[in-house]
């Protein structure tokens, strides 16, 4: 039959609560005491979230809709929906429907932190033990955790599964940018380009470990000329190119031309011409002028017809 049954202890306490309970058969909803004794959480963000626990998937809630249910006031009904989103009871989100309307999704969970393990799996793993020295085999992979479904909650759709991460492939090796070329000189010579080959074939008698060979001497003599038309003396250029190698020097070759290239001294101006002094035909004064003849106040008096100037005696 549907008689209720009344379950009391069978000693009541001295003191404090007593617990009149019935058994229900409908109308109920599961609290849990996560919620219920929560020592964080007031009691009006308890009494919403039991409240919204009570609901059917899908109902409307919002904070007008619950102001017009219960006598608190909108700014207390919005205090207290923070604190459950705060402690993990709440999570509201904002979805794009259809039409375009912007609707408000609420879910509501009743143990935050067994919805917060499920969301994230730890990795399962295996007891450490102490492994045999294999040197040439590889080590064995754990084993993935497949992904626990998400958490039984009110008004919960389920997402697919995206699957495991893809593997990031490597790029492919960019390409080397090319070398930057040797300096030639701006007016070579054959007497340019002897200077400097002797000057490279000459630099083991100082440096012993730069040693070159035919081949490596015709292709570094451009640079060696540009540096002999730039006024530096072969002397200088010795030292600048052979001084502190590294140690070993594997390649002298590779490093001449790279010193070529990075030390190359800039031009020597060029000296503005020197005009020469000229004593004026007509008044013995001093001028400057490239070839011979009267100065200027002298020019202007024989254009005029005038008398020359002349010095007194």
């Amino acid at each position: 039959m549907g008689t209720q049954q009344v379950s009391a202890p069978l000693r009541a306490p001295s003191s404090g609560i007593v617990h009149i309970n019935i058994r229900l058969t409908d109308g109920y909803s599961i609290i849990s005491n996560r919620l219920s004794q929560h020592r964080d959480l007031s009691l009006l963000a308890i009494g919403l979230s039991t409240h919204i626990q009570s609901l059917p998937a899908g109902k409307r809630i919002g904070i007008k809709v619950l102001a017009e249910i219960f006598p608190e006031s909108e700014a207390a009904i919005a205090a207290g929906l923070r604190e459950l989103e705060q402690h993990g009871f709440l999570r509201r989100t904002r979805e794009r429907v259809r039409g375009g309307r912007v609707a408000t999704r609420t879910e509501s969970y009743n143990h935050p932190e067994a919805a917060a393990r499920r969301a994230h799996p730890a990795p399962v793993r295996e007891p450490e033990t102490e492994p045999e020295p294999e040197p040439e085999t590889e080590p064995v992979p754990e084993p993935e955790t497949e992904p626990v479904p998400e958490p039984e909650a009110e008004s919960v759709r389920e997402e697919p599964d995206p699957g495991p991460a893809s593997r990031l492939v490597p790029p492919p090796t960019a390409p080397r940018s090319p070398r930057p070329p040797l300096p030639g000189p701006c007016r070579p010579t054959e007497a340019l380009y002897a200077a400097a080959a002797d000057l490279l074939a000459g630099l083991r008698r100082t440096a012993p470990v730069f040693v070159l060979s035919e081949e490596d001497v015709r292709r570094l003599v451009p640079g060696v000329a540009a540096w002999l038309e730039r006024g530096m003396r072969p002397d200088a250029v010795r030292e600048a190119l052979t001084s502190d190698p590294p140690v070993p020097l594997r390649h002298p070759a590779k490093l001449l031309r790279h010193r070529l290239i990075a030390l190359l001294p800039p031009p020597l101006s060029v000296a503005a011409p020197v005009i020469p002094l000229q004593n004026c035909d007509d008044c013995d004064r001093a001028f400057r002028s490239p070839v011979a003849g009267v100065c200027r106040g002298c020019g202007e008096a024989r254009t005029d017809g005038g008398e020359p100037f002349a010095l007194s005696a």
